[in-house]
């Protein structure tokens, strides 16, 4: 039997962003903080998006997008990144695909007794580098030292505030939509796991990690905003369990075809030896967009132009077929449906 939150205990399987996640949340977390849905937000936090969208006061155009988020990924230094660019990252990226122009992050540490100088001044320059990228500041902050074993290593703690002319949500698919990618898929979750200790792979694999706003930008300030439906970045559970949760709340059908959807043959090799989908682990510098049908191809050219979309894709279709399923047209002709995973196969990968 599969664990659930009918049991005692916690297990990793309930903060890896998949079916687990989900039921814990509905459970024990949203009937406590928001019993009855009366968020003081348009989208609060009974919407489960990557933020917040709070109107500012009277008088003054545009909504507040907040969102916070943690961090404790193993190995703390990886091909391609390590946490302090990933915890930057990751933030200004939540808010970019709410449309929000990312303004200020917040930084709080807890760091183990005994954490290295070194590393930490690495840690805190990689972050640093990753504001600087998209013109972001750090405002405020928090330190912790905790005794030797209490914390493994070091875990960040970000809240990030944007500000939007209205908050995109990543709920408002359409029928006859079609689904944009910006890049391959399953770079970060494959690169951690073959930088794990315990595997030894040499592989030329590195994270995706990357602020998106500078590739967001160009849409979301130009005249093909009003055709932006929803976006979402692949995070914890990949894009298996992103599109389920856009599915879920469109009450929508997301048809996608899967020799379409990019993914490097390191990666593809990578999940084939150990048995994980590329579609179920987590993405740190991508994005999911939905698009008006019409707007498809301009939108992929503008994504195309920049260095972080030279992958990018149309994928998949917004129809009405299964309302609130993932169907996954296979690359030998077959159709079947692409299920909500029970959380991303690869832990502590954000």
């Amino acid at each position: 039997m599969s664990p659930s939150t009918k049991g005692t205990r916690i297990t990793q399987l309930h903060g890896a962003g998949g079916e687990l996640m989900g039921e814990m949340l509905d459970r024990l977390i949203l009937p406590r903080l928001a019993p009855n849905g009366n968020d003081a937000a348009r989208i609060g936090l009974r919407a489960l998006d990557d933020g917040a969208a709070i109107a500012l006061p009277e008088g003054t155009p545009g909504e507040l997008v907040l969102t916070t988020d943690s961090h404790v990924v193993k190995p703390i230094f990886f091909p391609g990144g390590d946490i302090g660019r990933l915890a930057a990252a990751g933030t200004i990226n939540d808010l970019a695909v709410m449309g929000a122009r990312p303004i200020a992050l917040t930084l709080a540490a807890i760091v183990e007794e005994g954490f290295p100088f070194a590393d930490l001044e690495r840690i805190v320059d990689s972050f640093a580098a990753a504001l600087a990228e998209a013109d972001v500041h750090a405002v405020c902050g928090d330190t912790k030292v905790m005794p030797v074993g209490d914390v493994d290593g070091i875990a960040l703690n970000t809240t990030g505030l944007g500000i939007a002319p209205r908050a995109i949500s990543d709920a408002a698919l359409r029928p006859g939509d079609r689904v944009l990618l910006t890049g391959t898929i399953g770079d970060h979750g494959m690169a951690l796991l073959a930088a794990r200790e315990e595997f030894k792979l040499k592989t030329r694999l590195e994270s995706d990690v990357a602020p998106i706003w500078a590739l967001l930008a160009p849409l979301l300030e130009g005249d093909l905003r009003p055709a932006l439906h929803a976006m979402k970045d692949p995070t914890r559970g990949g894009l298996a369990a992103a599109l389920n949760e856009m599915a879920r709340k469109s009450g929508t059908c997301v048809e996608m075809v899967e020799s379409a959807i990019p993914i490097r043959d390191e990666v593809r090799g990578l999940s084939e030896l150990l048995g994980i989908s590329p579609l179920e682990v987590a993405n740190e510098g991508k994005a999911i967009i939905v698009v008006a049908a019409d707007a498809a191809e301009a939108a992929l050219q503008i994504l195309r132009a920049h260095p972080l979309g030279a992958d990018a894709a149309i994928v998949g279709t917004i129809t009405e077929e299964h309302p609130k399923r993932v169907i996954l047209e296979t690359e030998i002709g077959g159709r079947r449906f692409l299920d909500m995973p029970l959380g991303d196969p690869v832990p502590r990968i954000c």
